[in-house]
């Protein structure tokens, strides 16, 4: 299964001068390549508001992260109680994992070309705001994509964005996979459905603080200090 992104397409016919035979729409370019054109050539200056419209949306489209918005909710979860898999093969029992410390907790899947290496970034930069507390935390990434993401793949992504030790990534069977998604309301049928999730539990028994969107670092970190302080 691959994510697929949506692709946008639009045309537009221009009216014909007197006397002229109209040019097919495809052969007539968008404000978009005139201004890549402008770029180009070292024509920019000459074409400053389209330059500018053109690059915001470019940067639009390629930065999800800058959707700083999300959702807050508080919600109870129970935990099934299976075993997964670290990067090194070895089992671990969930719900007693999450038992032990505070847990700050996503879900990725290693091929993910769009979400998740946002929401990967932004814990590594969680985990350098830590600081000296990230002893006392456990985070956690479990995979969607447990066919895929063998504890060699996690490992490799693991080390992609440097996870110290208190940032676990696991993996495991499609169904222990499946039914933690299905504990934590996320799952969606198929990778394809997956949407950017943080949750975040101070101690066991507690309710879980639930962030839907592309919560920052900072964001992340404040959440988990408000929580930990009470």
């Amino acid at each position: 299964m691959k994510t697929l992104d949506p692709a946008h397409s639009g045309s537009g016919r221009q009216p014909a001068a007197s006397g002229m035979t109209p040019l097919p729409s495809r052969t007539m370019p968008g404000p978009g390549w005139i201004a890549l054109l402008a770029m180009t050539l070292g024509l920019a200056p000459f074409f400053p508001a389209m330059a500018k419209d053109n690059h915001q949306a470019h940067k639009h489209h390629a930065m999800p992260s800058e959707k700083a918005s999300y959702v807050r909710k508080v919600a109870s979860y129970t935990i099934p109680d299976v075993k997964l898999l670290d990067p090194n093969r070895a089992g671990v029992p969930l719900r007693a994992r999450l038992a032990e410390k505070p847990v700050i907790l996503n879900f990725i899947f290693t091929s993910c070309g769009a979400i998740c290496p946002v929401m990967s970034e932004t814990f590594s930069q969680v985990q350098a705001g830590l600081g000296t507390e990230r002893d006392a935390v456990r985070m956690v990434s479990i995979s969607i994509d447990p066919e895929h993401d063998t504890p060699e793949a996690l490992k490799i992504y693991a080390r992609r964005y440097g996870a110290g030790p208190q940032w676990q990534m696991l993996t495991g069977s499609l169904a222990n996979s499946i039914a933690v998604q299905r504990a934590f309301d996320v799952y969606r049928g198929d990778i394809m459905g997956h949407t950017p999730v943080t949750f975040l539990r101070a101690r066991a028994g507690e309710p879980w603080v639930r962030l839907d969107g592309f919560a920052s670092a900072a964001d992340i970190l404040r959440e988990y200090r408000q929580l930990t302080a009470n």
